[in-house]
């Protein structure tokens, strides 16, 4: 092996242990994010699907701007629940999936 082989050895091209591990908690934190907006997008489908099983009426006429309040706040409250106080699918998805983040690595 001559003098350059062996600088080609030592390049900062190859991965590091350290750049790995930096990698793998990027992606672990995306997974987590994704996970969240997931259970968020859940929820807010179900509340929707409750709002349905609701009668019309009230005090005041339900029009669209009403309609895109009441999916814009449920969104919110959707999101609020998922990061704060989950029900739990975030957390069984990451945990699912996460198994796989670490599998690849490895490889």
């Amino acid at each position: 092996m001559n003098r350059l082989d062996k600088l080609s050895l030592l390049s900062p091209s190859q991965p590091t242990v350290a750049a790995n591990r930096k990698k793998l908690d990027r992606d672990r934190a995306s997974l987590k994010k994704s996970c969240q907006q997931f259970e968020a997008i859940f929820i807010q489908s179900m509340f929707k699907s409750m709002r349905k099983t609701l009668p019309d009426g009230g005090l005041f006429k339900k029009d669209n701007a009403h309609a895109i309040y009441q999916d814009m706040f449920d969104a919110e409250i959707a999101n609020e629940i998922s990061t704060k106080q989950s029900m739990g699918l975030a957390d069984q998805m990451y945990r699912q999936m996460e198994k796989y983040l670490s599998d690849s690595e490895k490889k």
